[in-house]
């Protein structure tokens, strides 16, 4: 192990304070970076929520990174190119990087939306933001 590095030890996440980003929004999420306690990782791992009425928008894809999303609780619906899907708890998702098919989160529900979110952090990755259609 890289000296420099240092040991990463298990966490619960009651112990990571949440950061919220755009609060009082259609857009209102917040989360917990699971992977950064002790240091940053090469692979991004959060628990995030998503507000009654809110989204994930823009819609976007990776050019290089691959993100996988698995929801803990509540219901939202994903977009993705032209299709949509219900996703409540235990359903997973994987977006391959480079797959031209941008996606987003819209919760609809009354209730808060958890998911994990994991995925690669590329420093020369590309987010696309197609039009809005």
């Amino acid at each position: 192990m890289n000296e420099d590095q240092p040991i990463k030890v298990p966490i619960h996440e009651s112990v990571i304070p949440f950061v919220a980003w755009y609060e009082g929004t259609d857009r209102h999420i917040r989360g917990q970076a699971l992977c950064d306690v002790g240091g940053r990782s090469k692979i991004g791992v959060g628990i995030l929520e998503l507000f009654p009425g809110s989204t994930t928008r823009p819609a976007h894809w990776h050019s290089l990174e691959e993100e996988h999303l698995y929801v803990l609780s509540g219901v939202a619906t994903l977009h993705l190119g032209d299709a949509q899907f219900q996703l409540e708890a235990g359903s997973y998702i994987c977006f391959p990087a480079n797959q031209a098919e941008a996606h987003y989160l819209h919760n609809t529900s009354q209730a808060m939306f958890r998911y994990i979110m994991i995925g690669e952090r590329i420093e020369a990755d590309e987010v696309v933001y197609p039009p809005a259609g």
